[in-house]
């Protein structure tokens, strides 16, 4: 292979199966087609069906996408989404992680089973789908898991208070080093994204938020929030064999919030 055709298939995942969480809206749309266009069968899972659906009739899935409509707080749901990938694909290559949802508020006022339901999607849900997926990369000899975590499982997300929130990120994070170590020598990678403020539907309410982008503005290096292409190249390269040598590691794209 010549140099050229090294690096114009550095990224590419051509006829490699992913699964997307949380795809129906946001990143986890975003991410479907991008990895679809890098050539990935991608099965995209989240609650909606009809979002789902939307996804995968768009002209740039390219006929790649397969919606499946998952629950990532039901166990029922979560071990379905890995049966249909495996009975559909016999394998799954890459895992994206991307499912999520926060509660906002002071910790004193958290109720436990807002806590509790955080917890299960964020961490719980995670786990179980990557267990799962991961055995099948493991009997292959070869994966990659992106967990979507957050540059707020690194530091602290207050004045914007998500005590679940934060927690189950920065659990995420330490999942991500331990999967990595246990399967390093196994041919599985586990690698983390943490995205800082983005378009999504958890910061709907900041976009356009006079006093909310005067935060971000004041607080980011970058002095803005991220625009979703922004995390293509970083989620491409924890995804493909690109990243080969690389296992263990949380990749901060947040315009140097947690450099500061």
């Amino acid at each position: 292979m010549s140099l050229n055709e090294h690096v114009a298939d550095l990224f590419r995942l051509d006829d490699r199966v992913a699964i997307v969480t949380g795809a129906s809206s946001g990143l986890g749309h975003r991410f479907s087609r991008i990895l679809a266009a890098s050539g990935a069968h991608v099965v995209a899972a989240a609650r909606r069906a009809e979002r789902l659906d939307a996804l995968a009739a768009e002209p740039d899935a390219q006929g790649r996408v397969v919606p499946v409509a998952c629950d990532m707080s039901d166990e029922a749901s979560v071990a379905t989404l890995a049966a249909t990938t495996l009975e559909r694909f016999g394998r799954v290559d890459v895992l994206v992680n991307n499912a999520g949802m926060s509660w906002l508020g002071p910790a004193e006022d958290e109720p436990l089973d807002a806590f509790r339901d955080v917890v299960d999607v964020n961490l719980v849900g995670l786990f179980q789908l990557t267990q799962l997926a991961a055995r099948a990369m493991l009997e292959r000899g070869s994966g990659s898991v992106v967990n979507v975590t957050s540059m707020l499982g690194l530091v602290a997300g207050t004045p914007v208070k998500q005590a679940s929130y934060c927690a189950s990120k920065g659990a995420v994070v330490n999942l991500t080093r331990e999967l990595a170590v246990q399967w390093a020598r196994k041919g599985v990678r586990v690698n983390a994204l943490a995205p800082g403020w983005f378009p999504s539907e958890l910061t709907a309410d900041m976009i356009g938020d006079e006093k909310s982008e005067a935060f971000v503005a004041g607080n980011a290096p970058m002095a803005r929030f991220g625009r979703e292409e922004e995390l293509d190249g970083a989620l491409l390269f924890l995804a493909s064999d690109a990243s080969s040598y690389v296992t263990g590691q949380t990749l901060v794209v947040d315009g140097g919030w947690t450099a500061r």
